[in-house]
């Protein structure tokens, strides 16, 4: 998955970083609320955290703006507001939900799996194509019935082929997803990924196209 991270505070930005990554997401971090709209313009993402108080404006405005657009990624927002009012409003605007500062690390990250799993169905169904079967739950990838230990990025770049079989994705399309601007790497790495995920499906039915020119495809034989 890949996140959002809007947070003036570096100490707090820094903390919250950590943590998403230590569950295996990608996550961008924009410290002002113009810089938030450029990231989300620009970028998918699956779940932003938004701090309301910004050096340039209240976190409303980019709440405001990303609805407007017709951008239904969630959003949880971080305040240090704990009036009911203030929070009605913020749910009333488009929040899916808010934590209030200071709060626990660990509940920020049990609050973006329950946002995730409610964006994306309660039941986050296990997928099963051709002799592969994926649980997105438990993070486990089974080839005829042999679980297969993937590293997160390898983990992440099978959850999005897998979960749109017979499309196209661009080479590019998976960097955006799989690495934050911050991210030191090429678009080679992508190359390397889909090479590990071959072998690790080696033996198997379904495969990974290359469509010279377009990009990559999962086919079952």
């Amino acid at each position: 998955m890949k996140f959002l991270l809007v947070e003036d505070n570096v100490e707090l930005a820094n903390a919250v970083i950590s943590r998403i990554k230590m569950d295996g997401h990608v996550i961008d971090h924009a410290e002002k609320i113009e810089d938030a709209k450029l990231f989300s313009d620009t970028g998918e993402y699956d779940l932003i955290l938004l701090d309301i108080m910004l050096p340039d404006g209240d976190g409303r405005s980019f709440l405001e703006h990303h609805r407007a657009r017709n951008r239904n990624t969630p959003v949880i927002v971080l305040t240090a507001r704990s009036e009911v009012s203030d929070r009605i409003s913020l749910l009333d605007l488009g929040a899916d939900d808010y934590m209030t500062k200071p709060f626990d690390h660990a509940e920020l990250q049990a609050r973006c799996r329950a946002v995730l799993r409610r964006n994306h169905g309660s039941s986050q169904p296990v997928i099963t194509i051709g002799d592969v079967r994926f649980d997105p739950v438990a993070g486990q990838v089974l080839v005829q019935g042999t679980p297969v230990k993937l590293r997160n990025r390898e983990l992440r770049l099978f959850e999005l082929l897998i979960n749109a079989p017979n499309q196209i994705f661009s080479k590019q399309k998976l960097f955006d997803r799989l690495f934050s601007f911050d991210d030191d790497v090429s678009e080679n790495a992508i190359e390397v990924y889909i090479g590990r995920l071959r072998k690790h499906l080696d033996g198997s039915n379904v495969t990974i196209t290359t469509l010279r020119g377009l990009g990559y495809r999962l086919d079952v034989k």
